[in-house]
């Protein structure tokens, strides 16, 4: 939709509608201010001969300047946003003398003047003061009544900042979401590299000293064959030993999926004002359940920072028997009554899993959901072998067996 307009109407990288898209909203949403311009076409009820051909003129040819400068503000880099601002402010003055309905006009203006300029709120303030301070003056001058025009500061004013304030918001929310997503791919880089470090400290040596009795068994072969089968029965040890790290390894890489996804989320919500308290998930969990449950936990963390407004937040584990009882719970608001795409997505890792998933969520007293999964058996988990360590192992005692068979 977007590639199919000019060149010079396409969005800047860092203007409001590309921030929208870049959070997945539609590039259109910021339109919805444009319901305010109805005052273009309300304004002449409230001045005599307010409708007239001179007004149905200067209304055809100023509110597609109007609709083009209102979208410059939200396509052009921040850098320049102001500028068309300006520019509703200079065509309200212009048009003052003989369009009363062009004070519209100077509102948006004032409005758009911070929509992305990074200056203090001080300067914004001041700008809005010199800006009203030239609309009076010209309104005075030209003779419009003090009382019809003694509002306009103040909605500058009240309509401005709260439209402001919920543009800073909406910045600072894109910047936590690009703080979240670094802190997850600096997570994920530490954790590869303490995997190569651990790999490497655990078969480094190891494979080494294999490789190494392997050579002095061959080397022994014809000439003392006892002593080259006990070193061919050291290298075997050896690689079961081996074997027996990389299963250890491997189960404590596991574990750090789930513990790191709670750590992420208690990070995502402490910065959105959000107390998260959690238990530590309990040891021996199934690969698959761990993986799952990390996805379905950070969706319900997702969720609460969206939509809950709530103050505080837990996340408890608890076994009943063969199975796993997982609480989330808040202290928002509460309301859920049907599934969205977050709640449906959740629904069906869960179902995945073999659980079940339920939701308790009274208005105004918070969301409760309650996942319920199937535990595998803690000792047949931790016994169940690693494909790629158990045929590296298997391999290398294969070998060692083979050469203590060619030995007399």
């Amino acid at each position: 939709m977007l590639p199919s307009l000019p060149k010079w109407l396409r969005p800047a990288p860092d203007s409001a509608v590309a921030i929208d898209l870049r959070i997945g909203k539609s590039p259109w949403v910021e339109a919805v201010h444009l319901v305010w311009s109805v005052w273009v076409f309300i304004t002449p009820t409230f001045v005599p001969g307010g409708y007239s051909l001179r007004w149905a003129l200067l209304t055809l040819v100023s509110y597609p300047l109007f609709i083009l400068l209102y979208a410059l503000c939200l396509l052009l880099p921040r850098r320049i946003a102001s500028r068309p601002a300006y520019g509703l402010i200079a065509l309200c003055l212009v048009l003052l003398p003989w369009y009363p309905s062009g004070i519209s006009y100077f509102i948006f203006g004032c409005v758009m003047l911070r929509m992305h300029f990074p200056q203090s709120v001080f300067v914004y303030l001041g700008q809005l003061l010199l800006a009203n301070a030239a609309f009076l003056g010209a309104a005075l001058w030209i003779g419009y009544p003090w009382q019809s025009i003694a509002w306009t500061p103040i909605m500058t004013l009240v309509i401005g900042l709260v439209v402001n304030v919920e543009r800073a918001t909406k910045e600072k929310d894109a910047e936590i979401r690009l703080s979240h997503d670094e802190v997850r791919r600096l997570a994920a880089t530490a954790e590869r590299e303490r995997i190569g470090r651990d790999l490497h400290d655990l078969l480094g040596h190891t494979l080494s000293l294999i490789t190494l009795k392997l050579e002095l068994s061959r080397k022994l072969f014809d000439r003392d064959p006892a002593a080259a089968r006990r070193e061919l029965e050291d290298a075997e040890a050896v690689a079961r030993h081996a074997l027996a790290e990389v299963r250890s390894a491997v189960t404590g890489i596991r574990a750090t999926d789930l513990a790191a996804e709670l750590a992420s989320a208690r990070l995502m919500l402490e910065s959105s004002g959000v107390h998260l308290d959690y238990d530590l998930p309990p040891p021996g969990l199934a690969e698959d359940t761990e993986r799952g449950l990390a996805l379905v936990l950070r969706e319900a963390a997702t969720n609460i920072t969206r939509h809950a407004r709530a103050g505080a937040a837990r996340i408890g584990f608890t076994r009943d028997g063969q199975h796993l009882q997982v609480l989330v719970a808040d202290d928002g608001v509460g309301g859920v009554d049907r599934d969205g795409n977050g709640l449906g997505g959740m629904r069906e890792r869960v179902a995945r899993l073999g659980g079940t998933l339920s939701i308790e969520s009274p208005r105004g007293q918070g969301t409760r959901l309650h996942l319920r999964l199937p535990l595998a058996a803690p000792n047949a988990t931790a016994a169940a072998p690693d494909p790629a360590a158990a045929t590296c192992g298997a391999r290398l005692a294969e070998f060692a067996a083979v050469a203590g068979e060619a030995a007399p």
